[in-house]
């Protein structure tokens, strides 16, 4: 399990820890059962608060990502296609928000931001 944190994002570490395992648990890098290191040994790992890496655990488990069992650890939970897809698009509408809000005050039109959108869907999709 690899997780990159970059210390001068403007996100929090625990979100970056968050988006990553959910990154490699969507992607199908991390599996159903698979284990994750504890929240200490994560902390230690990365050199962080273990509270950081307390908080991703518990928003990923909020989330249904992952499920704790006491004194045995954290554990993928096998995810079923339909909440996958929901939490996927309301990550997306969330975005989305973002992009409008900052697509009016540029001055920037409905059509600019479709034809960005479909550029950058066509490199996704060709690597």
């Amino acid at each position: 399990m690899d997780i990159i944190l970059n210390n001068s994002s403007q996100r929090p570490l625990y979100e970056q820890i968050e988006e990553q395992l959910k990154s490699q648990i969507l992607s199908g890098a991390l599996k159903e059962g698979d284990a994750l290191p504890s929240m200490r040994v994560l902390a230690k790992e990365l050199r962080i608060s273990i509270i950081t890496t307390k908080r991703a655990y518990e928003d990923l488990e909020r989330d249904g990502f992952i499920v704790s069992v006491t004194g045995k650890g954290s554990f993928v939970k096998g995810l079923n296609s339909g909440f996958v897809r929901e939490s996927m698009l309301f990550e997306i509408e969330e975005m989305l928000e973002k992009v409008a809000e900052k697509a009016e005050v540029g001055g920037i039109t409905f059509e600019e931001l479709t034809e960005r959108l479909r550029i950058l869907m066509e490199e996704q999709k060709n690597g």
